[in-house]
């Protein structure tokens, strides 16, 4: 049995997230003491399911407030560093980029200042995305390729990027960045990502609705998944002698919103037909990443195939709005 996270003090911003929360109850269960930030109070969030909420720390704050952060490392001798909070939604960037960026960028830049001036940080994980790559003329993304996102959710996720290599190559900080595709499963309570929208949409019988044409090409990533490689990359940080770098994580499965929809539709044998706006703005055409170098270094692969995620996230869903009627 794997003993690394047994006793060891972890903080994790953006706790109550989608991602925050599983990454949060996964290492309570793997023995850490886990401190985590909360802005807003989220009843619903999945790290209320289960009893792994009784056991980490909440500390009420945000990523704007460098001096709350500085005392939370300190107080509470943190080792390991996971930056997960964000604004993560295009749409809400698009309409609010001052908010966006205040979140994404500063909030970036305040926890890797705080734990520049921790003396027991030994480990960061900092979470960028697919996004931060912007639009390229080549694909497969691999982490070689210069990151220039144009619209605001991007040009933020660029900046993150940029700001944790740049604390690396200037200070020295531990730190690793996860460039992943389109999260998805049970507990994004973001119904205007389309597939827990699609999801509750054939739940009450309604036609899923596609903003796009349908034809964007997209990496969609079983959240639990992305645990195991959040969790993986930080175990590895020193051993592999690997601070400062960038990691794709994938399952190299590129599907359009149409096709996604419609192994949604399937798995929930609806013949529901759905659809198609074409009024999303603001949105790159194909994007999809290579994971050979974590693949390679790393010894990382993949758990759920789409098919087995999206079904543990169907029946997720079910439960979840059955219990919400």
């Amino acid at each position: 049995m794997n003993n690394f996270w047994k006793d060891r003090n972890v903080f994790i911003t953006g706790c109550t997230g989608f991602l925050g929360s599983y990454l949060t109850k996964e290492l309570v269960r793997q023995g850490a003491n886990v401190v985590g930030l909360v802005r807003d109070c989220v009843p619903q969030s999945f790290l209320y399911q289960g009893n792994e909420y009784k056991k980490i720390k909440v500390i009420n704050g945000k990523l704007g407030d460098i001096s709350l952060l500085e005392r939370v490392l300190g107080e509470y001798e943190i080792d390991t560093v996971f930056h997960v909070a964000a604004q993560a939604i295009v749409g809400v960037a698009n309409r609010n980029p001052v908010s966006t960026f205040e979140s994404n960028i500063k909030g970036t830049w305040n926890v890797l200042e705080a734990a520049r001036r921790s003396a027991l940080v030994k480990r960061i994980v900092v979470a960028s995305s697919d996004k931060a790559y912007g639009e390229q003329k080549q694909l497969p993304y691999d982490e070689n390729m210069s990151l220039h996102g144009q619209h605001p959710y991007d040009v933020s996720k660029s900046c993150t990027d940029l700001i944790a290599q740049a604390y690396f190559k200037t200070y020295g900080l531990p730190v690793c960045v996860t460039r992943c595709g389109n999260l998805y499963g049970g507990g994004d309570l973001n119904f205007n990502r389309i597939i827990p929208q699609t999801i509750r949409s054939v739940i009450n019988k309604e036609a899923p609705v596609i903003r796009s044409d349908g034809t964007l090409i997209r990496d969609y990533f079983y959240v639990e998944d992305a645990v195991k490689a959040y969790i993986l990359l930080a175990e590895k940080m020193e051993d592999f002698n690997i601070k400062g770098e960038a990691f794709n994580f994938s399952n190299e499965a590129q599907l359009t919103v149409k096709d996604i929809v419609s192994k949604i539709l399937k798995a929930m044998d609806s013949n529901i037909e759905m659809i198609i706006l074409n009024e999303a703005n603001n949105e790159i055409k194909h994007q999809y990443l290579s994971a050979e170098k974590a693949r390679n270094i790393l010894g990382w692969k993949p758990v759920f195939t789409i098919e087995e995620g999206l079904d543990l996230t169907i029946k997720w869903y079910e439960n979840f709005l059955k219990v919400e009627e």
